[in-house]
């Protein structure tokens, strides 16, 4: 591990488809490595367009379709306040993370922690170098956990990449004391099964459990092979975090199939994602509840014991949705809103070709009760804007924001910005704020845009893969009451209950 130190509403009719002074150096190797693969949403690279796809784009921006290329475009209820560009750690910026007065924001390259006490000017506190995609990142305490989704040679944090097939590659998670926030120590890893592409926090006093996300297994990898219808569970003690370890692999589609019960995809169901694991899982500890995305499939399960979840309900929408990818509870917990990520992250998939059903957020009503419980359908929700065909742009990270009465979420869109929305009405969801900036280019996809945006004590904070770390305002009279709920600290994908502070366990 490295320590890097340094102090207008428009509509849209578009339809086509390192080195630094003061290194220090902290370097920790934790259990023997195992190798796993790496299925992961890599940042895909620089794809061209065609000459005709490349003049209809110059042709929207001079029109005003879409903005120029990197314009920053809000609606009015939204400020800009800030935009912190990547620094030290050129890599992909991922997920978020709060704590006090502290974001944590993943990079492939590895994590950087802001102080955010005034949020018009954020205070880089580290940067610490510790490649491994995606980093996904989450805090507990005085520990930073950090997901390792690429076969490395090894677990340290000055590993190479190293093929899936090797025995001796390595990948799972990484943990962090961070009771030091300008001196973070690595301090345990633990290798999972297919690696760790997410992970989510169950925390409680004594330890903290985590969900780890992995998929893709392939009968070439030593330790990822089929079936992978489960995910990992770790368990790392508060007091000796070095103790950290795998206390189970809990099956969530049992069955008959090769991966299990889960959705056989495509050629069954044509671009269909084939269900060999989970994307991501949300906890809301609050109610024992937790919902999985898991590829093919939507699930809702118990976590009364944390270390043996209960399938309560299983869904899949063969018709829109092609991967499903994250989970959002409401507070009330009688909703879910279920992203699909088509295209992977990396295509154009918000235009008119595509359509408002695909690659969209799907809304789900919880009815019924305890085991009984089931998930019903009950709408699409995806951004009213086209986005040219260069810009990578389909629903990924968001979070709720916190208003009694009211559901409301603000999401990252990738290069389709920001979108705020109100899902109270689950068969009506509407949009009442956004923010977006034009595309990175206009003559091929770059990847970039918005990985996370997520509402943490009074504002917006956006991790943008390319352009970095933003801060964001909404003024508006729907989210006001929000800006009165403080948290002490957030993980989105561990919901708290916001107004029954504190939450868990």
């Amino acid at each position: 591990m490295i320590l890097l130190k340094n102090p207008r509403t428009r509509r849209r009719r578009l339809g086509v488809a390192a080195a630094a002074a003061g290194l220090v150096a902290a370097l920790f190797t934790a259990q023997p490595a195992i190798a796993t693969p790496d299925p992961g949403d890599a940042p895909a690279a620089q794809k061209e367009v065609s000459e005709k796809t490349q003049a209809e784009v110059r042709e929207a921006v001079a029109d005003g379709e879409i903005p120029g290329q990197d314009e920053i475009v809000h609606s009015a209820n939204i400020q800009h306040l800030t935009n912190i560009p990547k620094d030290l750690l050129p890599g992909t910026n991922s997920d978020l993370a709060f704590q006090g007065k502290y974001a944590y924001a993943g990079n492939y390259d590895g994590f950087r922690i802001f102080d955010i006490s005034n949020p018009k000017a954020p205070k880089t506190v580290a940067q610490v170098l510790c490649p491994g995609s995606q980093n996904d990142i989450s805090v507990s305490g005085n520990l930073l956990f950090l997901s390792t989704d690429s076969s490395r040679s090894d677990s340290s944090c000055n590993s190479t990449t190293q093929p899936a097939t090797e025995k001796s590659s390595w990948e799972g998670m990484k943990v962090f004391d961070i009771s030091d926030k300008t001196n973070p120590k690595y301090v345990a890893a633990v290798e999972t099964a297919c690696g760790s592409h997410t992970h989510t926090l169950v925390p409680e006093r004594r330890n903290v459990y985590i969900y780890v996300s992995s998929y893709s297994p392939n009968a070439t990898y030593p330790d990822c092979r089929p079936p992978h219808d489960g995910i990992s569970v770790i368990k790392v003690p508060r007091s000796a975090p070095e103790k950290a370890a795998v206390v189970g692999f809990p099956v969530l589609f049992p069955g008959e199939g090769p991966d299990g019960g889960g959705n056989p995809g495509s050629p069954t169901n044509p671009g269909v994602s084939r269900t060999t694991g989970c994307h991501d899982i949300t906890v809301l500890p609050s109610k024992d509840l937790a919902a999985g995305a898991c590829m093919g499939d939507g699930i809702l399960f118990s976590i009364a014991d944390p270390e043996h979840p209960k399938v309560i309900d299983q869904v899949q929408d063969n018709v829109n949705f092609a991967f499903w990818h994250s989970a959002t509870f409401n507070q009330k917990a009688n909703k879910v809103v279920f992203t699909d990520e088509l295209g992977g992250g990396g295509a154009a998939t918000c235009n008119a070709e595509i359509g408002p059903n695909r690659g969209a957020d799907g809304i789900y009503d919880i009815v019924g009760k305890g085991d009984s419980r089931k998930l019903v359908f009950r709408s699409y929700y995806k951004i009213p804007r086209h986005q040219a065909a260069t810009e990578n742009c389909v629903a990924h990270n968001g979070s709720i924001i916190p208003v009694k009465g009211k559901d409301l979420m603000v999401q990252a869109w990738y290069q389709g910005g920001v979108s705020v929305w109100d899902f109270t009405d689950s068969a009506r969801p509407k949009e009442i704020a956004y923010f977006e900036r034009g595309p990175l280019t206009t003559d091929a996809i770059r990847t970039g845009g918005s990985w996370s945006a997520y509402y943490y004590n009074g504002y917006i904070y956006s991790n943008d893969m390319a352009k970095g770390f933003d801060v964001l305002k909404i003024n508006d009279r729907r989210t006001d009451p929000a800006r009165w709920v403080r948290l002490s600290e957030l993980n989105v994908q561990t919901q708290p209950d916001y107004f029954g502070w504190p939450s868990g366990r």
